[in-house]
């Protein structure tokens, strides 16, 4: 029999998505603390201490510093929300993406009720569904693989939502096949995979190919999810684009003349 709760959902929204979750009685979403854009009137929220799956339920205090301690290495919150229906009929709940991208529904069921995942790719997830951590156990991965030693790991038998930027590609893997990519690309794999860091190459492309020193291998057999934006891409873009801004001042941003410094000649006016 099925642990976690079932849920049917609808994702609205392309560049900038929001999934829309049913839940029927008693039924519950979880979820990390600010996700939450709008919900029925029957839905009750609470806060709970750890994952919201109930499986830290009696394992007294040594349980709940290690759950504590897992949550403070991912980067988590140490406490989720979770949201549950109390009306005799169906409510709606949902949740909106951080940044732009893609919502990425996984049902764990179908990858064997494992999921591996990028710290903050987790966006929700139907109460029952563990959430803790895994450790790459390969130094090259650990040191340079854009995540570091810990990423998350999803367990248990119902859905899951992941979040990540741009446009979200799956791959599968045959036995032995092997992908090569921008080690922050990588979204999710599933259990069989191997993860590990391998230098980009020649010095020279290493150094002025723009592409980074190290680049992510996936080998398979296994499902990988690939994003074409990492957060921390756009951010970086972003600051860049700022700091240019602030030092150009902020008049004449729509001429061509005003973005390559020529209009400043004629004037201020």
């Amino acid at each position: 029999m099925q642990k976690a709760h079932e849920v049917d959902y609808q994702i609205f929204g392309d560049d900038v998505q929001f999934v829309e979750i049913g839940l029927d009685y008693g039924e519950t979403i979880v979820t990390e603390p600010g996700a939450m854009m709008y919900m029925d009137q029957s839905i009750e929220m609470d806060t709970v201490f750890g994952d919201g799956s109930g499986k830290d339920k009696g394992k007294g205090f040594k349980g709940i510093l290690a759950t504590a301690g897992k949550k403070v290495l991912t980067g988590e919150n140490l406490f989720t929300s979770t949201f549950t229906n109390t009306s005799p009929v169906k409510k709606a709940i949902a949740f909106a993406a951080p940044y732009p991208g893609k919502i990425i529904p996984v049902e764990l069921m179908e990858y064997g009720g494992q999921l591996i995942c990028q710290r903050d790719a987790y966006l929700c997830s139907a109460k029952g569904i563990e959430i803790t951590i895994a450790f790459q156990k390969k130094i090259g991965a650990g040191f340079f693989g854009g995540e570091g030693f810990i990423m998350q790991k999803l367990l248990g038998d119902g859905l899951a939502f992941l979040h990540a930027g741009g446009t979200i590609i799956k791959k599968e893997l045959a036995a032995g096949e092997m992908l090569k990519l921008d080690t922050g690309c990588l979204v999710a794999f599933t259990q069989g995979v191997d993860y590990d860091v391998q230098f980009a190459g020649n010095v020279k492309s290493a150094l002025f190919g723009g592409e980074g020193l190290f680049l992510a291998t996936l080998r398979g057999p296994g499902t990988v999810w690939l994003q074409s934006l990492p957060f921390s891409r756009m951010a970086d873009r972003i600051f860049t684009a700022s700091r240019k801004a602030g030092g150009s001042g902020s008049k004449n941003e729509g001429s061509l003349l005003g973005s390559i410094g020529i209009g400043n000649l004629f004037g201020e006016d």
